[in-house]
């Protein structure tokens, strides 16, 4: 019996600890050593602030995890002393050229004769009145203005304090012609500050240090561009990784471009990930990821999503790098800490709601097919129509009225078509009230929109005119028995369709959902939207759906008497993002008291239109759509998001730092807005802009829709005023044409 119960206790041990072995192998990382990836922030955080200044590496403590390392780009001054620059000219970092105008030399670089400015010529008492600078224009030159000498390698340790320091040394042999050694300089270094990691691109470096710095401190071999040769071999780099024990031999590690892992297509979209980091694994090196930046151009596969981009290089499935080496820590601060190992079949349709804007858009052209399954494929809660009338009294979900904004009607036989309608916008335009359905189906296609061209961000131009167009029926018939919390239907211009067309969106939209099934079903509840209070009025009237009063203006508040308004026809209320959190020049100034005024009195607040390309986003939100997101859902409490990427917000929604409560990461717990603003010299700082105005009762108010106008002909209904107004116009200018070659011929 003793025997027995010994067996079934042995028994149950083993049971316990092949359960906790299970659960750490399920739990453990895919890198070298099992561990979570090493955060390595470039220069601190030099996505904002320039890069080594005091304020880049200081930023990472409030803004990144409490492992973040700090990275160092080491040179020397004619003294001996190592700083941190970004780069050997230093005419490229800092504002030298105007503090030493005299002082540019030539001198050869790995061979290659260089002018600038250079450390070596300087002596770290000089260098005191240098300011560092961005180094990458693209970046706000409004932290220029703050003064940040550039820091020995001593105070980034002294000052910060930081879990680890990685110093990177490149031109070994640069030193050596002014007598200068980097050798011995980090050996000297290594014995008075604890250095974790050192990497440098030059094989002879890496051996002579060897065994001479603490063996506690990682070396990395650094890649550069595969084509370029390594300066002490004259083998390129791309050749090197075919030999990756030879690297073994005077490395414990490899610094890589992001491209040796995932490549990318000459038209910019990934391609297959190459074998390299189970390669560096299998010879036992550590591989980590360089080249990581928010508002850079990556892959359009990402959709724009940085945190995506991350995820993608530590949590496939099937390999994870052993650290990412970035200008912006906290976006892989979040993917390490928050978003790995998600639960993606979690549907949950709870707050905050994910509202899709003309379906996926940023993915696809708007309100297709294809942008309405990537929305529901990416988790979106709740898929909108924005209902538009053809000639023909077809209803057609179209992001705009005017087809020049998203499908190809300017390259086609309406191009001529365009006119000025001012009761719908001031430009010209070809509207959809102008063609019939079939002369849309079957003569256009789609366009994504691409409101950052400027910028040179385009959206997936593979798809560029991918996608049908769908009916107010097509679509209908696509989302009944889709797992959707709801459908929303946009509504403008009502009053305008009945005045001049003849046509009661309202009646024919209320038809269509009953048509659909829609009034019959309880899942799926209806939400209609408008800028107009008369047309949510008249579905109140008629319905028991959900509506929702859209503020199409800026706003810093809503006075009490037109609260009292929206509630009569609305139990939702859609905002500007600057509604909640204005800004000056990409500088968020304050929290508006909007959202809070509007959910104390009974109303839903959904946030729009939000976007992950980093040019749409306040540089408080550091490039990065899932710290926007978080900013409105925890910041400022919205109830939704209206959002042209829908797989951003589902993300968010699983991450794992959502209910944390007080042990929350300091990197999901959002800012204080208006916070980085201060952080900007006096001088530099952006005007503070006038307050937004105060929502009225006479913003919102507004007279009945009219009936439709009535007509005997029946094809007059759908007939545009704006096809008269252009017939009109060619009436007249044939009379002028008359009337010019009458009077040529009288002078004849």
């Amino acid at each position: 019996m003793r025997a027995g119960h010994v067996c079934s206790v042995l028994a149950s041990l083993m049971l316990v600890w092949l359960g906790v072995a299970a659960a750490q192998e399920a739990s453990s990382w895919k890198t070298l050593s099992g561990k979570a990836p090493a955060i390595i922030a470039n220069g601190g955080f030099s996505g904002l602030f320039p890069d080594s200044s005091e304020d880049a590496y200081g930023f990472v403590k409030y803004s990144s995890s409490p492992d973040t390392i700090l990275y160092c780009d080491v040179r020397l001054t004619k003294d001996d002393v190592g700083i941190c620059l970004p780069n050997i000219k230093m005419d490229t970092c800092t504002d030298i050229s105007d503090v030493y105008k005299q002082g540019q030399k030539r001198y050869l670089v790995n061979g290659v004769p260089t002018s600038g400015w250079f450390s070596v010529d300087y002596s770290i008492t000089e260098l005191d009145q240098v300011t560092l600078m961005r180094s990458i224009n693209s970046r706000s030159p409004r932290f220029d203005a703050n003064f940040y000498p550039p820091l020995a390698v001593e105070d980034v340790q002294s000052k910060f304090k930081p879990p680890g320091i990685w110093l990177n040394v490149q031109h070994d042999r640069f030193y050596n012609q002014f007598n200068l050694s980097m050798r011995n300089y980090i050996i000297s270094v290594s014995k008075r500050v604890v250095i974790n990691y050192i990497s440098s691109p030059e094989v002879s470096f890496l051996s002579s240090i060897l065994g001479r710095v603490s063996n506690k401190t990682k070396l990395a071999f650094r890649f550069l561009d595969e084509s370029t040769l390594e300066p002490s071999m004259n083998k390129t780099y791309g050749s090197m990784l075919k030999n990756l024990t030879f690297v073994k031999t005077f490395a414990s590690g490899m610094l890589v471009p992001k491209s040796y892992i995932w490549p990318t297509s000459p038209d910019n979209y990934l391609q297959p990930h190459t074998s390299l980091v189970e390669d560096a694994h299998k010879a036992g090196l550590e591989i980590y990821a360089a080249d990581f930046a928010n508002d850079f151009v990556f892959s359009y596969n990402l959709s724009y999503d940085p945190l995506a981009e991350y995820l993608s290089f530590v949590d496939n499935g099937v390999f994870s790098v052993d650290g990412v080496l970035s200008d912006f820590p906290v976006t892989p601060s979040e993917a390490i800490e928050c978003f790995t190992n998600l639960n993606k079949s979690n549907t949950d349709h709870g707050k905050p709601l994910i509202i899709s804007h003309n379906g996926a858009s940023g993915d696809y052209p708007g309100c297709t097919d294809l942008a309405y399954q990537k929305a529901v494929d990416d988790g979106a809660d709740v898929i909108d129509c924005p209902v538009q009338v053809t000639k023909d009294g077809v209803l057609v979900c179209m992001s705009s009225v005017d087809l020049m904004n998203d499908t190809t009607v300017a390259r086609s036989q309406f191009a001529s078509q365009t006119v000025v309608i001012t009761d719908i916008q001031s430009g010209s335009g070809v509207f959809t009230f102008n063609l019939t359905w079939d002369d849309i189906v079957k003569n256009l296609r789609p366009q994504i929109s691409t409101p950052f061209t400027s910028y040179r961000l385009d959206r997936n131009p593979r798809y560029r005119n991918a996608g049908n167009f769908m009916r107010l029926s097509d679509f209908l018939n696509f989302t009944i028995d889709k797992d959707l919390s709801g459908i929303l239907i946009s509504i403008e211009h009502a009053a305008f369709v009945a005045e001049k067309l003849g046509f009661d969106v309202v009646d024919t939209v209320i038809k269509a959902l009953g048509d659909a099934g829609y009034n019959n079903q309880t899942v799926q509840k209806v939400m209609i939207q408008s800028t107009n209070s008369s047309v949510l009025e008249k579905f109140k009237q008629q319905t028991k759906y959900d509506l929702v009063y859209m503020i199409n203006e800026e706003v810093r508040d809503a006075a009490p008497s037109s609260l009292a308004d929206i509630k009569k026809f609305a139990s939702a209320v859609s905002v500007h993002t600057s509604s909640v959190f204005p800004q000056t020049d990409f500088f968020t100034m304050y929290k508006t008291n909007l959202v809070q005024t509007l959910q104390t009195a009974g109303l839903s607040v959904y946030v729009y239109t939000l976007m992950n390309e980093f040019v749409s986003q306040a540089y408080d939100f550091f490039s990065d759509a899932t710290v926007q997101i978080n900013w409105y859902v925890k910041g400022a409490g919205v109830d939704g998001l209206i959002t042209e990427f829908p797989a951003t917000a589902r993300r968010y929604k699983l991450n794992n730092c959502m209910n944390r409560g007080s042990s929350t990461p300091i990197f999901m717990d959002p800012a204080r807005a208006g916070g980085l603003m201060q952080t900007l010299s006096k001088t530099a700082q952006p005007p503070a802009l006038a307050p937004s105005p105060l929502l009225t009762d006479f913003d919102v108010a507004e007279p009945p829709l009219p009936p439709a106008r009535s007509s005997n002909n029946s094809t007059a209904a759908t007939h545009s005023g704006a096809t008269r107004m252009h017939a009109r116009a060619t009436h007249i200018l044939v009379l002028v044409i008359l009337s010019m070659l009458f009077a040529w011929s009288s002078l004849v």
